[in-house]
């Protein structure tokens, strides 16, 4: 059923039935769009019906809700994964999206994790690298599983330096790897010669230099930071200039004040300056602070995570935990770069999607209309899709605002119940990686994510919630 009404500028947990819509029309001639939910799955259907307006599950949702508002992401530091990051084993390489083993991994996820076994000195060449890869004497998880998100492959080994993010609220911690650049990089699956090199400087002495920085400082908080960079043009997803610039603008003088070298500063500040998306991490890691302070609530039918591993899309919802519900990951239709097209790509890749998720990324394309020239679209596209998000959310986030909607907060909290029900899918901005391991970035683009995910999400909560019919019966 598909029933289109303003998107709520408040929390709004309840959902209105058919016969509501009926009635608000006054008895006059009005065209209802409709269409059966879950693409006509009876079983879904019915699973949809039990959630909808259901007292529990609205408030769960305002609780979810009111955590996600509340969380507060800082930036405590910078560290390493082997003893930062909770439950990182010494053979253990983490990786972006549902859990997936060596065998069903796409190209670039394969080519990054040569990569990383290459700068962890593991193996001596890619060949044997893979071969270690498939040996089953190096486990495998999710960044999601540990606290954590990567970009794109998301590959984190344990030498790799990460960002050390804390929500001041609830005091949970996340972790995101640092951002390579553009190109040739280790998440789109290259791992030649400049990358690994890239990568050792990065451990070596880009990590000292900020933790540096950060010992001068303090902690930094991140949304306030995020919040501007929304007013200059960036949705800090697949558009980071002004949040990079606000955050070097942030740390430069207490990078002149610390006990880094100068050259060693002065290599580090034209690294940054020269990468608009060196932010891009240290905002998926505020996002997934941000809704991870939503998980766990029994009931809720918010989700906490989205996330993809080229082969599947997976979602998580903060009343079944834990739990994925994956489908296929969809290709990228977007802009791809001389030379390339749809037919080179890996479907769609990383854990970004995280920014959507907080109602950033794509939800907040209306604050970004030039990253059209990016991924593709028109300025009115870029609104038009902040406004769509805000039929399948639970309300707006006021400390996240959308100049060009009259300030209005960025659609946030999406609730599994309102994607089944209306069939809009959450729309993300996104990269594309070649197929093939080794190549690298091919382009970047807008997607949506699948129905499926969201279908069985409704399933599965459905079961967890009591009946009505019988609690009052």
């Amino acid at each position: 059923m598909k029933l289109l009404s303003a998107p709520p500028e408040v929390l709004n947990v309840g959902l209105p039935s058919f016969a509501e819509a009926i009635g608000s029309a006054g008895g006059s001639a009005t065209q209802i769009e409709w269409t059966p939910p879950a693409k006509g799955d009876a079983a879904v259907g019915k699973a949809l019906a039990r959630l909808i307006n259901h007292p529990a599950v609205d408030a769960a949702n305002r609780q979810a809700y009111a955590a996600y508002l509340a969380a507060q992401p800082v930036l405590e530091g910078i560290g390493l994964a082997q003893s930062d990051v909770p439950g990182m084993g010494r053979r253990m390489i983490l990786h972006a999206g549902p859990p997936i083993e060596w065998a069903r991994m796409c190209g670039p996820m394969q080519g990054a994790i040569v990569g990383a076994i290459l700068f962890e000195g593991w193996e001596d060449d890619a060949e044997s690298a893979a071969k270690l890869a498939a040996s089953g004497r190096i486990k495998f998880e999710p960044c999601h599983d540990h606290g954590g998100v990567g970009p794109m492959a998301g590959i984190v080994s344990p030498s790799m330096p990460v960002w050390l993010v804390r929500d001041a609220a609830t005091g949970k911690r996340t972790f995101s790897n640092l951002n390579e650049g553009l190109g040739k990089a280790l998440r789109f699956g290259a791992n030649g010669p400049e990358v690994l090199n890239r990568l050792k400087w990065m451990a070596a002495k880009l990590r000292k230099v900020l933790a540096a920085a950060l010992d001068v400082s303090g902690p930094i908080e991140l949304k306030p930071l995020m919040a501007q960079a929304l007013h200059m043009g960036d949705e800090v997803h697949n558009r980071n200039g002004a949040a990079t610039g606000l955050f070097l603008k942030r740390l430069a003088p207490a990078l002149l004040k610390s006990k880094a070298s100068r050259p060693d500063v002065a290599e580090a500040v034209a690294f940054i300056a020269g990468n608009d998306h060196f932010f891009l991490n240290l905002s998926m890691a505020a996002c997934k602070a941000m809704t991870d302070a939503a998980r766990g609530v029994a009931g809720s039918s918010m989700v906490t995570a989205m996330a993809r591993n080229g082969v599947e899309f997976g979602i998580r919802v903060s009343g079944t935990g834990d739990q994925w519900f994956t489908a296929p990951a969809p290709l990228v239709d977007g802009l791809y770069f001389p030379g390339y097209s749809i037919a080179d790509a890996a479907p769609d890749l990383g854990d970004s999607a995280i920014t959507e998720t907080a109602g950033l990324g794509g939800f907040a394309m209306a604050a970004a209309p030039a990253i059209v020239n990016f991924v593709g679209g028109t300025p009115d596209d870029a609104i038009a899709n902040t406004a769509e998000m805000g039929h399948i959310t639970l309300g707006r986030n006021g400390g996240l605002t959308l100049p060009a909607m009259g300030f209005a907060g960025t659609p946030s909290g999406i609730d599994v119940r309102k994607v089944v029900d209306t069939g809009i899918l959450p729309v993300i901005n996104t990269g594309i990686a070649h197929k093939q391991a080794g190549i690298g970035q091919i382009g970047a683009g807008i997607t949506r994510a699948p129905l499926d995910c969201f279908s069985a999400a409704v399933a599965a909560l459905a079961k967890k919630i009591p009946d009505e019919a019988k609690r009052h019966g």
